[in-house]
């Protein structure tokens, strides 16, 4: 399929909150008048963005399940984004959701946390939730496709009753879901109308193309020729397997080749994919070097074309932070943005 600019010149634009800003004096207040001024028409709201947001104001933190104060501060930012003439367009990362052992308090805590959230959807304004494919350990959870299954068939009928929908996302360091293959054949078992795909340029690449314990930062198990070819293989599978409507929006975001590689074991409950995602994202043409720009044509040719939201993670080529100052960040990556927009397309 040819991908025509001129189809692209109208994709909505986003950016997720927690992915600017260099320390507390960055409040949310200001990164969301940073990113509005930019031009972006709307935001993915960080969790963790309201409960710091929440302490700011009231001068106590808030807990994590005290859904009343949270309601409170969900209503403030939804009035600031208001003021900004920004969209809340999702709430996010909800992870760690699926595969708790049935009848465990971990698994009735997950199904309460998913009935908080919702009410701060309701609050918000956001009919989205995106769901990051779990990383619990395999010896902790039920890891097996049916168990996966049934617990987000249970979430997406629970999102149905109030119109909402779920957006599941394959992390490169998920312990069942690291592929967006993966994702895909997950999302089309659970079988609803409201389940959908949260695709991301760095995930996929990071999953099936990228290694950050490697010295060439390349899957090294595989010739690169041969990983090529498989990459290849994989984005033409995903642009003629997937329906474009089953795509609710494509994040966007590169990697720093990371020097010396990352060690090849798991340091504070992160593995090394999830080190890397945590601090070594940056924008498209700012140092990274995954091949972003085929991740995103191929989403393109599935005749998607929603959103494309702005969700990085730089803390410089050592991952040990970046100060910038917020107004002239948000305009690069708004430049960055249509830039890597404009090189997708290909007629």
């Amino acid at each position: 399929m040819s991908i025509t600019y001129s189809s692209l010149e109208k994709v909505p634009l986003s950016y997720a909150s927690c992915s600017i800003g260099c320390g507390p004096t960055d409040t949310l207040p200001l990164r969301l008048e940073a990113i509005s001024e930019a031009g972006f028409r709307a935001i993915e709201l960080s969790f963790p963005d309201i409960l710091d947001f929440g302490e700011q104001i009231t001068g106590n933190a808030i807990k994590p399940d005290d859904y009343p104060a949270i309601m409170s501060v969900a209503m403030e930012i939804r009035k600031l984004c208001e003021e900004h003439r920004l969209k809340i367009m999702m709430l996010q990362p909800f992870a760690n959701f699926e595969g708790w052992q049935k009848g465990s308090v971990n698994r009735e805590e997950a199904f309460a946390r998913a009935t908080g959230w919702m009410e701060i959807m309701n609050v918000v304004g956001t009919d989205m939730l995106q769901v990051g494919a779990t990383d619990t350990p395999e010896h902790i959870i039920n890891s097996e496709r049916e168990a996966i299954i049934t617990d987000l068939r249970a979430l997406s009928d629970l999102l149905a009753k109030r119109n909402y929908r779920l957006a599941y996302e394959n992390w490169c360091w998920s312990t069942h879901a690291p592929g967006w293959k993966e994702v895909w054949e997950i999302v089309k078992a659970v079988d609803r109308p409201n389940c959908g795909l949260c695709l991301d340029t760095f995930q996929t690449a990071g999953s099936e193309w990228g290694d950050p314990t490697t010295e060439s930062g390349l899957i090294e198990s595989v010739s690169q020729s041969e990983l090529e070819k498989r990459f290849k293989s994989s984005m033409d599978e995903l642009a003629s397997s997937v329906p474009g409507d089953k795509i609710y929006l494509l994040q966007i975001s590169d990697a720093y080749k990371v020097s010396p590689p990352l060690e090849d074991k798991t340091i504070d409950a992160l593995r090394p994919r999830g080190r890397w995602s945590h601090d070594y994202r940056p924008m498209p043409y700012d140092g990274g070097y995954l091949p972003i720009e085929d991740v995103a044509r191929a989403v393109l040719r599935t005749g998607f074309r929603g959103w494309f939201s702005m969700e990085i993670f730089d803390s410089g080529p050592q991952g040990t932070g970046k100060k910038y100052e917020m107004g002239p960040f948000a305009s690069r990556a708004m430049a960055s943005m249509q830039k890597f927009l404009k090189n997708c397309a290909t007629d």
